[in-house]
């Protein structure tokens, strides 16, 4: 049966070929960019844009090593769990197609981690050119004319300066803001300044000063807990890894004869699937904690 499948593949490669001028790297390349174009959220290709404009995005040379180490790990992991190559093709499909969804998860991740970055910057910009300007509309004027904010704070910024001059107050152009960016440093500098067009900017200099150094000391706690979640991260799949070979220990223990003379038992065969299914969604479940909860704030 095994020999079956691997002809049926090579008869596939060899007439598409026959019929055609593309390499087949070309036709599963385009095949999968389609895919992309059709079914992938409009969001995530804006995020995606992003990552690859600021050189974040992996190169054709490191998604093909991510692919051939995905598809080696778990043929090895199948294939020394089950001895059965009709069920390590399975599970090599499944690991490959588990692929974009990762990428998805680290692209989201770094962009999560851009976006704070503008922030900050947008936050501390804002406040020094309130300490020339005295007027916050003025202030985001300085902040977008000096050229510190990149797409899409910049465009964001940019309304939230139309909104304020067509609304004839700062109201409406900060709700903007704060429910596109919820993040706190963002609401209290805001705060702070609707409270200085209520009552006029008087004596705001050490309180401006106080949010400064408040915002100094947030970003500084990010970086120190995105090292440490990165240095947890290298640990977590490592050991994650270290898992798969239990099994493995299990077949020194008792030989690799009777083990293989166990997978003929249905129940042990369905209790070995769940090990590796389980095993896999604990590091599917780690990955997506490590890429989804960023800790900015």
């Amino acid at each position: 049966m095994e020999f079956i499948l691997v002809g049926v593949i090579l008869i596939f490669l060899i007439l598409y070929r026959k019929k055609s001028d593309k390499s087949v790297y070309s036709f599963i390349s385009e095949q999968a960019n389609s895919l992309y174009e059709k079914y992938v959220p409009y969001t995530y290709k804006k995020m995606r844009e992003k990552i690859k404009e600021l050189g974040l995005d992996f190169t054709p040379a490191q998604y093909t090593a991510q692919v051939a180490g995905f598809a080696v790990l778990a043929g090895v992991v199948s294939y020394m769990y089950f001895y059965n190559i009709i069920i390590c093709v399975v599970y090599i499909v499944i690991a490959i197609s588990v692929i974009p969804y990762l990428n998805y998860l680290r692209c989201k991740r770094q962009y999560s981690e851009y976006i704070f970055e503008q922030i900050q910057v947008y936050c501390t910009n804002t406040i020094l050119e309130f300490a020339t300007t005295n007027a916050f509309v003025k202030s985001l004027e300085g902040v977008v004319n000096s050229g510190v904010l990149e797409e899409p704070i910049l465009s964001d910024v940019k309304t939230m300066i139309s909104l304020s001059y067509e609304k004839g107050d700062v109201y409406d152009s900060i709700k903007y803001f704060d429910s596109k960016y919820p993040f706190y440093m963002v609401k209290n500098m805001h705060q702070l300044f609707l409270q200085v067009t209520k009552e006029g900017a008087k004596n705001t200099g050490e309180t401006f000063d106080n949010m400064l150094n408040d915002i100094d000391m947030l970003v500084e706690g990010v970086y120190r807990d995105r090292m440490d979640r990165s240095n947890f991260h290298k640990q977590f799949l490592i050991y994650g890894v270290a898992l798969y070979g239990l099994v493995m220990l299990i077949q020194l223990l008792i030989s690799v004869p009777t083990y293989i003379s166990m997978l003929d038992v249905f129940f042990v065969k369905i209790i070995i699937h769940a090990v590796v299914i389980i095993n896999s969604l604990f590091l599917l479940s780690g990955e997506k904690y490590y890429n989804e909860n960023v800790g900015a704030e």
